[in-house]
């Protein structure tokens, strides 16, 4: 565990819980993810991406640098970087893997991404353009868990890299145990905290 320093901008706690709580039931699929809300978050998160890094960013990157430090050995193949927004941490995991492919839902983070995600992809994360297990790597960072369609593109050696920025305070935290009742075939090897965040590795049995 690494240190949690001062400051850690926790979001209101009704709209974190209504967050979580979505993210809860989409992973177990007891509620549906439908063209609608995908529009309504890609536009909100267009009206937020101009801002982003100097209003809405935690600034840390603790959480995504502990996990590529301890919670190998990764497989060194492509990285799948889920909901990259603006390309903050995509420099700290281009440095770890060969190749990232970031992919968001928001075209308007993605162009704040430019000059840090040298490869970009406007897509949904519930049908990817991508083959069947064609990545070595999954990190998603804040993200909302779409167990289908992570266990289809990625690799029978696959790593997921499961990272809360702010932990059991963020509006989308999943703990590790709930990730992997909702991708059978998984298990987690390596769980910790660091700094304002929490990350897991999940590694694919068989």
């Amino acid at each position: 565990m690494l240190p949690s320093p001062d400051g850690k901008p926790v979001p209101p706690s009704g709209t974190a819980e209504a967050f979580r709580a979505f993210a809860h039931d989409l992973a177990a699929g007891r509620r549906p993810w439908t063209a609608e809300t995908a529009q309504l978050i890609a536009q909100q998160f267009d009206q937020l991406a101009a801002d982003w890094d100097t209003t809405r960013a935690t600034g840390r990157d603790d959480p995504v640098r502990d996990a590529l430090t301890r919670g190998g050995p990764l497989p060194k193949g492509r990285c799948l970087e889920l909901g990259s927004g603006t390309g903050l941490f995509t420099p700290v995991l281009g440095a770890a893997f060969p190749q990232v492919i970031s992919v968001d839902l928001s075209m308007g983070m993605l162009q704040q991404a430019h000059g840090r995600s040298p490869l970009r992809v406007q897509a949904d994360a519930s049908a990817l353009p991508l083959p069947d297990a064609s990545v070595t790597v999954i990190a998603a960072i804040d993200m909302l868990l779409f167990p289908a369609e992570i266990a289809r593109v990625l690799t029978p050696d696959g790593v997921l890299l499961w990272i809360n920025q702010l932990g059991c305070d963020g509006p989308l935290y999943l703990p590790a145990a709930t990730v992997v009742d909702a991708m059978p075939g998984t298990r987690p090897a390596t769980e910790s905290e660091a700094g304002w965040g929490s990350w897991a590795v999940l590694r694919r049995i068989g």
